[in-house]
């Protein structure tokens, strides 16, 4: 009989609490998650209940106060800063709400800009060539992001977070800037990154209607899953 596979995230026990002068502020209060590879989850919940937290947590972001964090068998939580930057770069991909698009550069200079940091070298065909076919961005790699819409933004930056095939894609509200057409043309991209590429995605949203693409949904409510 073959082996269960580990998880591709385990987290256990997981605190993070903030210190503001004499005032203190339990982000996570226990978290407890398993994610296998290949998974879409969507984590939601409202303001302040600490998916934020989780997320800078689970990227390497922010160190947690207790607990432990694995991330494809590395230990986040025993790590140095310089260590947990490896990690970041080695293992997982960002998506932002504000896109995060350097403005000088042209949309293939950043996607490429992602592949310079992590030291690997350029991606021109196979793989990379699929994934920009999927975004359905290729046609608009010269451009700037000024000239770019928001939906043509975000996919520049689902493409930069995708180039180096990190084992995580961690999006942060990534529809949250878009109206309603490109907010689903995002999210089925998405949809179509995990069930085509076998990307695993943790994706933060407060939207049901977002949530709503994801393959399974963690709510969260002061600082735990409910």
């Amino acid at each position: 009989m073959s082996e269960t596979p580990k998880p591709l995230i385990e987290v256990t026990g997981l605190t993070k609490t903030y210190h503001m002068g004499e005032v203190e502020v339990r982000a996570l209060r226990g978290v407890d998650l398993k994610v296998r590879k290949g998974e879409f989850i969507a984590i939601c919940g409202p303001s302040g209940s600490g998916k934020s937290t989780l997320f800078y947590v689970l990227g390497g972001l922010a160190s947690a106060t207790t607990g432990s964090v694995l991330i494809d068998g590395h230990d986040l939580s025993n790590m140095s800063d310089g260590e947990r930057t490896q990690i970041r770069r080695d293992l997982v991909g960002f998506v932002f709400q504000r896109y995060n698009l350097l403005p000088t550069l042209s949309a293939m200079d950043n996607i490429s800009m992602a592949q310079f940091i992590a030291g690997k070298p350029q991606h021109t065909e196979g793989w990379f060539k699929r994934s920009l076919e999927m975004l359905g961005v290729g046609h608009r790699l010269g451009h700037k992001p000024r000239s770019l819409s928001g939906g043509e933004q975000q996919r520049i930056a689902i493409a930069r977070a995708i180039v180096n095939q990190p084992a995580l894609l961690l999006a942060d509200e990534p529809t949250g800037n878009l109206d309603t057409e490109n907010s689903e043309v995002v999210l089925k991209l998405l949809r179509d990154l995990n069930e085509r590429l076998g990307q695993t995605i943790l994706m933060i949203t407060h939207n049901p209607e977002a949530a709503a693409f994801a393959h399974r949904i963690i709510h969260m409510r002061d600082g735990r899953i409910v």
